[in-house]
């Protein structure tokens, strides 16, 4: 494997259903992606998000007050992480759940060296709560615990191929890049994450990778460095 720890950014909306908020099936399979990729000697930390549940911003815009309506969203964050918890479980691994937003007897508060160990140990890493701040994306919650956990690379789970010059859906000529640098990123104004999250992952040189989680072993595509949805890093490769 190219790269030996990681963090995936998991979005509420990619664990949701048609029928209802979470699709169990979908959830086991990509559990399994990620057991693979673990069984290779990957250490792999996950960000999940909570918009299948609630979207601070959305509650905001119908009249709850900012901070009660993100202080919702990160407790989404941590429902959608004790399913996501549980499904490893099943799987027979061992996981670490901590939250910015800590639950007594559900999700410990987060511990940097704590979360390391347990990397180290092989277990999986779930973190919820976002950054336990309001105001803040759970993009930049996965920036931020990438660069503190020393991960090699973040990677953005999506259901598209990498990141296109247009959207793919509605423009047939959207072009496809399979790599592009973080200056091109913001210059072609494209949208790959919420941009101060982008611009941290910047600054501290962690390189993204933007990926279709739907594809089978694409996961274990990327980390062993074969060619697979966007690689957005320093420069152009």
């Amino acid at each position: 494997m190219q790269y030996r720890r990681v963090l995936i950014k998991l979005s509420g909306e990619l664990l949701s259903s048609k029928q209802g908020s979470i699709d169990i099936v979908w959830v086991n399979r990509v559990v399994q992606e990620i057991c693979h990729a673990m069984d290779k000697g990957v250490q792999v930390a996950i960000v999940v998000g909570g918009g299948n549940i609630f979207r601070g911003h959305e509650l905001a815009s119908e009249g709850i007050e900012r901070t009660s309506a993100d202080s919702v969203g990160m407790l989404a964050t941590v429902i959608n992480a004790i399913l996501l918890t549980d499904v490893f479980e099943q799987h027979g691994r061992d996981v670490e759940l901590m939250s910015a937003v800590p639950i007594m007897g559900v999700a410990e508060h987060f511990n940097l060296k704590k979360a390391l160990g347990a990397l180290g140990a092989g277990k999986v890493v779930v973190f919820a709560g976002g950054t336990g701040n309001p105001f803040v994306t759970t993009d930049s919650a996965a920036s931020l615990r990438a660069i503190e956990i020393g991960a090699e690379l973040l990677l953005k789970a999506t259901r598209v191929d990498g990141v296109y010059s247009q959207d793919p859906l509605k423009e047939k000529s959207a072009e496809r890049f399979t790599s592009i640098s973080f200056s091109d990123v913001i210059s072609k104004e494209l949208k790959v994450m919420d941009l101060g999250a982008f611009i941290q992952c910047q600054q501290y040189a962690l390189p993204i990778c933007v990926f279709d989680v739907n594809k089978p072993k694409a996961l274990l595509r990327v980390l062993s460095g074969e060619q697979e949805g966007t690689l957005i890093s320093e420069e152009k490769i």
